[in-house]
């Protein structure tokens, strides 16, 4: 039997996005895995300029949210945490401390995403040297 592959996946405010889960359900259909969320608590909007810690009460949120939906789902989720406001530094961090097979980042669209700005799928994958899969996601 194939062992599983252990995926990190990496949202914030596309957690809960119809386009993630879809990622998700596609991803199972490839062969066994594991599911990691991490939510980095990344501030938006006024709170983004204000205090880079602003986010870790909506970050928190969504990571309640998503866990329960893939669990509803039946997808196989081993653990869901907050990280830095940094997501590239979530992501590090995240990659130090336990192993994993492959990336799933999910972000806005281009036009709104600052994630996108920066770069984060190519950053990731330099960072880390895993595969990484980016989807686009709309906000819930």
């Amino acid at each position: 039997m194939a062992s599983e592959a252990r995926v990190l996946v990496v949202a914030n405010r596309t957690a809960e996005s119809p386009e993630l889960l879809d990622a998700l359900r596609t991803r199972t259909m490839q062969g066994p895995c594991r599911f990691t969320l991490l939510v980095p608590s990344t501030p938006h909007g006024i709170a983004w300029a204000a205090d880079m810690h602003g986010g870790g009460d909506e970050a928190e949120d969504h990571r309640a949210a998503f866990l329960q939906e893939l669990r509803d789902e039946g997808l196989n989720v081993n653990d869901a945490k907050v990280g830095d406001p940094d997501p590239l530094a979530a992501i590090q961090d995240e990659c130090n401390f336990n192993e994993y097979d492959e990336l799933i980042v999910s972000t806005l669209p281009l036009h709104i995403s600052k994630w996108l700005k920066v770069d984060l799928p190519r950053k990731a994958r330099a960072a880390t040297g895993l595969p990484v899969k980016h989807v686009v996601g709309s906000s819930s």
